[in-house]
């Protein structure tokens, strides 16, 4: 019982946290994984689809961000860094506080994305 409720909770803070960094609608945001690990942080696991056309809005996470493309194609734009481009099969990692953005072009992309963040701040906060 106590797990089905943890397990509610994580998927509203994972929904919550997709719809602050959202720039638009359409983006699909599934909950996979959450466990309070290493000490001090949390480990999150996601999947984010981006529709054509969209993006996942200008954001950082106060921990690091690994992911792995699982279909289509995106921009991943990182403050400091040239515009990446990226299709399904590559992986990418954000260190923490870094501010960016996934743009996709004229097809969705969906990525699979692992956070390990301070537990005691938001999964993301919205950068300008």
């Amino acid at each position: 019982m106590i797990r089905k409720i943890l397990f509610g909770l994580t998927v509203a803070a994972f929904a919550f946290a997709g719809g602050a960094v959202a720039q638009q609608s359409g983006i699909k945001r599934t909950p996979l994984q959450k466990i309070d690990f290493p000490e001090g942080y949390t480990t999150v696991s996601g999947i984010a689809e981006v529709p054509a056309g969209g993006s996942a809005g200008r954001h950082s996470h106060p921990g690091i961000e690994i992911g792995y493309v699982l279909e289509g194609e995106c921009q991943l734009l990182i403050d400091g860094q040239p515009p990446r481009a990226l299709k399904a099969g590559d992986s990418y990692q954000i260190a923490a506080g870094v501010i960016h953005d996934a743009k996709a072009g004229d097809k969705p992309f969906k990525v699979l994305a692992i956070y390990i963040v301070d537990k005691n701040k938001p999964l993301a906060t919205p950068a300008p």
